[in-house]
């Protein structure tokens, strides 16, 4: 069987982050964190109770956020000797304007607050420490005999009454190394307790690590061939952060120096804009179909193309095995959370739906995130669920549209903006010229501008170049249209003349 080749690239600008995990060349997994929208999974809060629902089992909770936090009665400590578990009501657990320690297990997504819990993880390269926990736990990706003797080592170190889960990470971790990570998070589970005394709600009281070097952390083993980066400032914080927690992996680390852009270069700006597209195209020619609605994700299979050599059976069949693996690859890529629909093309043959439920199942190993598979129904229907952490690339770079009565979505102005300040980078970096004048769309020159010029300065620093851009309607969103290069004199007189006729 080919050895599978695994890569993590990241990019980094001054509006976003964002960590590709790469396959064999092809796209995986996206993470996106913008500037002014982060992701809050993990985050500490010491918050208030702001209100008891007893018809929902749940409370609200203000943890300083726009919207209060949602806690669900199952994610609500309570101790056992105290409280018999089948008769648990919020009401007698939880009262309005109590102080409460929680943790967030979801983003904030449209309408919905986070949602939080009061059972405290904190992750580290090789274990995940419970401070309010009791049992250890192993990784179950792990190998049987790796699990056995992980399970014997957590049972060694495990702290009095607290309990750990080993992670997939520390296949072949030695005692020191699970002795170190566990030190650590004990000396951050004290900082944590210290702060929360002094706090007052609502407060951050943790806040998790930087996208990459979160992704590092999680993610990032002797599985991965190599790990790119294309800032100088990133990589030395990279090569720092392995350097305390996994030495041996900082030679898989390059800084990317080349002119093109390190997500041209390796075609994941292209991937990224195809799992915003309705269809994905099969090696065949057949197609999947992914359509979100509020209650659930539907995928549909069809041949599209694909007419097939022998007989109908055998070209759905092909077709159908090559959707299951595509299909855990779009729900990957996606980050699609939630009640999941595949609607296969109908097979009569059982060994042929088995067939489709073993590679589908077989991809789903791959995926991080935890998930339910049901078998496929007589109608070719398999139902499924995907645990739903955070906002996936679709709501994050994409806005309602409203010309649809926002049915549909199309790339949000930040998105577009964000996208041309790259392509004008780029082309300014190429070309020789020491000074420019563009025309852009108005929105897209006052986001190029920003605030008291100081985007633009930022730009001209970039790249060396005298800038200049005048607001033009006729220019689309997304586009720029160069007007003049040459010597810097006569491209502000030019720029000048321009912006009077405009006054």
């Amino acid at each position: 069987m080919k050895t599978e080749i695994k890569e993590m690239m990241i990019a980094v600008d001054e509006d976003e982050v964002r960590v590709a995990i790469v396959e064999d060349a092809k796209l995986a997994e996206i993470y996106i964190e913008q500037i002014d929208s982060y992701s809050i999974v993990g985050n500490i809060y010491l918050g208030r109770v702001k209100n008891v629902l007893p018809g929902m089992e749940a409370a609200f909770v203000d943890i300083g956020l726009r919207k209060s936090s949602f806690l669900y009665v199952d994610e609500v400590l309570f101790p056992e000797e105290e409280l018999d578990p089948a008769s648990l009501k919020i009401q007698h657990m939880l009262k309005e304007g109590q102080d409460i320690l929680v943790q967030v297990i979801r983003d904030p997504m449209g309408t919905k607050g986070a949602r939080v819990t009061t059972f405290i993880s904190l992750a580290g390269k090789y274990m995940v420490l419970m401070p309010y926990g009791d049992n250890v736990g192993v990784s179950r990706r792990l190998p049987d005999n790796e699990k056995a003797r992980l399970k014997e080592l957590g049972l060694k170190i495990k702290p009095r009454s607290m309990g750990l889960i080993v992670r997939t990470a520390a296949e072949g971790a030695k005692f020191d190394d699970l002795k170190k990570d566990l030190n650590y998070l004990k000396g951050l589970w004290k900082n944590i307790k210290a702060k929360t005394t002094r706090a007052k709600p609502p407060k951050l009281i943790y806040s998790e690590e930087d996208l990459d070097l979160k992704m590092i952390r999680d993610v990032f083993t002797s599985d991965f061939k190599r790990l790119m980066v294309d800032s100088s400032a990133r990589y030395k914080k990279i090569m720092n952060y392995l350097k305390k927690t996994n030495p041996e992996l900082r030679e898989r680390v390059y800084l990317y120096r080349d002119r093109m852009p390190l997500f041209d270069k390796f075609n994941i700006n292209n991937q990224i804009k195809d799992a915003l597209k309705r269809k994905a195209w099969l090696r065949s020619g057949g197609y999947i179909s992914i359509d979100p609605t509020e209650a659930l994700t539907a995928i549909d299979v069809n041949t599209g193309k694909y007419i097939g050599k022998t007989s109908l059976e055998e070209t759905i069949l092909k077709t159908n095995l090559e959707a299951a693996e595509e299909v855990v690859r779009q729900i990957r890529l996606r980050d699609i959370g939630g009640i999941i629909v595949i609607d296969f093309i109908d097979m009569t043959n059982p060994r042929h739906k088995k067939q489709v439920s073993k590679i589908l199942n077989e991809a789903l190993e791959k995926d991080r995130t935890k998930s339910r598979v049901v078998e496929i129904s007589k109608l070719g229907l398999v139902e499924m669920t995907r645990k739903n952490v955070s906002e996936g690339i679709l709501d994050i770079l994409s806005e309602p549209c409203l010309c649809c009565g926002g049915i549909g979505k199309i790339p949000s102005k930040r998105t577009v903006f964000i996208d041309l300040k790259r392509k004008l980078t780029s082309f300014l970096t190429s070309n020789p010229e020491r000074a420019f004048l563009f025309k852009l769309h108005p929105d897209a020159a006052a986001f190029m501008v920003g605030k008291n010029q100081e985007d633009l300065r930022k730009l001209r620093r970039r790249t060396g170049k005298a800038i200049y851009m005048i607001g033009d309607s006729g220019v689309e969103l997304g586009e720029f249209e160069m007007v003049l290069s040459g010597i810097k004199m006569t491209v502000r007189k030019v720029f000048m003349e321009m912006s009077k006729s405009l006054d």
